[in-house]
């Protein structure tokens, strides 16, 4: 059995705030080979990690995050809310997969593709969201590592994927069967799930020969990787 590519989706969340810097070191001391982050702009245009498009859900605070300034964010949240660069600081030299979260316009992805190039973290980090996100990440990196996420069984279009030219599909894990993931790797391409959180789940991914899976459980997907090796 190949070994996959553990993946810590939002960090620790069972342990710490998802996408805080504690969050990220926890799921990285925890066996994460990967930590994946969501992205979204603040309004003066500095990435930050946060998946809803307002603060209420994990901070209290009812203000969307693009009518907030990054010090804004950073007050009201008490500096819990971390930047794209304090993120890639706090993970070091591991893996990153940044989710494009919402809709994102060129003007995002071009920033966010900045941040990653001041910081040269262009080796280790990984791009995921759908078609229209992933668009704009490859007009602002002819470079950069792409994950196509996919929400259907059925393939994606040739043409998009000669624009986006992806190197994983990235699928909900439900979708994925033995006949889908034999076609991608057919096809050419790594295949990367989320979000399994039990012990079967992950096991049958394992089974069907997936390259990586982003799971809220990393101890638990750690674990059973360790005992299949």
């Amino acid at each position: 059995m190949q070994t996959v590519t553990a993946v810590a989706h939002r960090g620790d969340p069972y342990r710490f705030r998802e996408n805080t810097t504690d969050s990220l070191r926890s799921a990285l001391d925890r066996g994460a080979d990967a930590v994946e982050i969501d992205v979204r702009l603040t309004r003066d245009g500095v990435p930050v990690l946060l998946h809803d498009d307002t603060l209420q859900r994990l901070w209290s605070v009812e203000r969307p995050l693009r009518s907030l300034s990054a010090e804004e964010v950073r007050g009201l949240t008490a500096g819990g809310v971390p930047t794209l660069a304090e993120a890639l600081a706090a993970t070091g030299e591991a893996r990153v997969m940044l989710d494009l979260c919402g809709r994102p316009d060129r003007r995002t992805a071009q920033r966010v593709v900045d941040v990653v190039r001041e910081h040269g973290a262009g080796d280790r980090v990984h791009y995921c969201a759908g078609a229209e996100a992933m668009l704009a990440v490859r007009a602002a990196d002819p470079a950069a590592e792409i994950a196509l996420t996919w929400t259907s069984p059925a393939p994606p279009r040739p043409t998009l994927l000669a624009a986006v030219r992806p190197r994983w599909l990235n699928y909900r894990f439900p979708l994925v069967d033995r006949e889908l993931a034999a076609r991608v790797h057919r096809d050419g391409y790594l295949l990367s799930v989320w979000t399994p959180d039990t012990r079967r789940a992950m096991r049958r991914l394992l089974d069907l020969g997936v390259d990586s899976i982003t799971t809220n459980r990393i101890d638990v997907l750690h674990a059973l990787r360790s005992t299949l090796r």
